[in-house]
């Protein structure tokens, strides 16, 4: 079981609203400095990691290339490569189900799970799970899911939300989580100690009873290869492989962009997302499983393939090669705003550029949330850089922002600004005129010689940063007085 979750230093969770829309969140999420500090002492110590042994691959580049021509494959044909998924994973004793959205997966999943006649199931970290609620939807209807990633445990225990993809309680410190163990695991004991190993191992007694008891696992899945109707989950703890094994019966809910075409592939993408991910060479535990076969595993197998969204994306062209993710949380550890605001501030499954990009086209970009999202970037172009399949995250954000603007509902700040700008800027004699008002606003700036409040839009500005006050004159009238070229300067 891995304990890079708790190494973190101290970090109070505070209050988390995920409807807020990003600048409120990330503001508030900002005043908590030992959050940006923990962060940041992650982030780069993954990412550190990452360029270690991705250096040590000198055809990293061309890797890259291929796991992004595969996955534009996909895109291309996919509805044949589902039809070839589905045919061979039925063949193979497996069933398939198709849900269009959340709301029909956690149906599907919901009623597999009551056919059993179980009411408690163990679950595989999971992206697409956690996308379409379905812990919270299974409470509701009665059926306890546990979570068995150690984050995710203690997420999930501490009924806190994930704020990372890859390290779900990136947030979370020892302590806190041994306060969390002991107020939820009595088994632990009094005496329990904020010892990586030692928490650690608590989590695997308080788990091991459930792997061996729990007739029902539920998993997503990293890759689903078309020829062979095969998944596969790439995990680092051992946890995934006992929620495989055990069951006798597993549920997977994949989106349908996680398909590959042939195995071979997966040679290229299970060298590139331990690597991206985790910095390691390879990835601990690598399961794969085919269908269901006697006295080999789970007895009932089943697949949930999920839209969600998905569909409407692939008629994205410009936006569509959001699909192409792999999940592995690169392009977090080296954005400057994730590193800021932090994985909360989002408030989406999918924090960070990807999420970014990802969130508004799943749900929509008319949300008040979403709409802020393709925002939440400097553009610095570092997600791109390091991104294993070659997404181009800054092209899709300024897509996104196009698209946010042309849908508001009436005519927006933004577009009244520009607007001026460009009548102001599209006549030199109207330009002249508003230069000659400009020294007038030194009067805003007052005996401090910065402005710190504009109203509106501009005021976004102002809200984080003070404008020098403006010269006594514009230079097109200090030329004219100094050079003695009125007529020239003044055209």
């Amino acid at each position: 079981m891995s304990t890079v979750a708790l190494g973190m230093p101290a970090y109070g969770q505070g209050n988390i609203n995920l409807s807020t829309p990003f600048p409120a969140s990330a503001k508030q999420q900002m005043q908590n400095k030992q959050m940006r500090k923990n962060i940041h002492h992650a982030t780069h110590a993954i990412r550190a990691k990452r360029n270690n042994v991705v250096g040590e691959v000198p055809d990293w580049e061309q890797l890259r290339n291929a796991g992004s021509a595969i996955k534009s494959n996909v895109m291309a044909n996919l509805p044949e490569l589902l039809e070839q998924f589905a045919h061979n994973f039925e063949a193979a004793g497996g069933h398939v189900h198709w849900a269009r959205d959340a709301k029909e997966a956690n149906k599907i999943v919901t009623e597999l799970i009551r056919e059993t006649g179980e009411t408690e199931v163990n679950k595989i970290k999971s992206m697409a799970t956690q996308e379409i609620g379905l812990d919270e939807y299974l409470e509701e209807q009665g059926i306890t899911a546990t979570e068995t990633d150690l984050a995710e445990l203690i997420v999930q225990l501490g009924e806190d939300k994930p704020s990372h993809i890859l390290v779900p309680a990136i947030h979370r410190n020892r302590d806190e989580i041994r306060e969390i163990f002991k107020k939820t695991m009595p088994e632990a004991g009094d005496d329990l100690t904020s010892e990586p190993a030692v928490l650690a191992e608590a989590a695997r007694r308080h788990l091991r009873t459930r792997f061996l008891s729990r007739k029902v696992a539920v998993s997503g899945a990293n890759f689903g290869v078309a020829d062979t109707g095969t998944l596969s989950v790439v995990e680092s703890e051992g946890n995934g492989r006992m929620c495989l094994s055990l069951p006798e019966t597993l549920i997977t809910v994949m989106g349908i962009e996680k398909l590959i075409p042939t195995f071979s592939d997966l040679e290229v993408f299970l060298q590139l997302l331990p690597r991206s991910s985790t910095g390691e060479r390879m990835n601990p535990y690598t399961s794969l499983w085919t269908g269901a076969f006697e006295g080999d595993g789970p007895k009932n197998v089943h697949v949930v393939l999920l839209d969600n969204g998905r569909s409407a994306v692939l008629d994205d062209e410009d936006g569509r090669s959001a699909l192409h993710c792999i999940r592995c949380s690169a392009c977090l550890n080296v954005c400057p705003v994730y590193e800021q605001a932090g994985g909360h501030s989002y408030g989406s499954v999918y924090p960070g550029p990807i999420g970014a990009i990802l969130s508004p086209q799943l749900t929509g970009i008319t949300s008040e949330q979403n709409a802020t999202l393709p925002f939440a970037s400097s553009l610095c172009n570092a997600c791109y850089d390091v991104c294993p399949v070659k997404i181009n995250i800054p092209d899709i954000l300024v897509h996104l922002r196009s698209k946010a603007v042309d849908e508001q509902s009436g005519p927006s700040q933004m577009a009244a600004l520009m607007k001026a700008a460009s009548f102001v800027m599209g006549s030199g004699q109207v330009m002249k005129l508003v230069e000659r008002g400009l020294p007038l606003s030194r009067i805003v700036a007052g005996r401090s010689g910065t402005i710190g409040w504009l109203p509106g839009i501009a005021g976004a500005w102002t809200s984080q940063r003070d404008i020098p006050k403006p010269p006594k004159q514009a230079f097109r009238h200090w030329w004219a007085k100094n050079r003695g070229n009125t007529t020239k300067a003044d055209s």
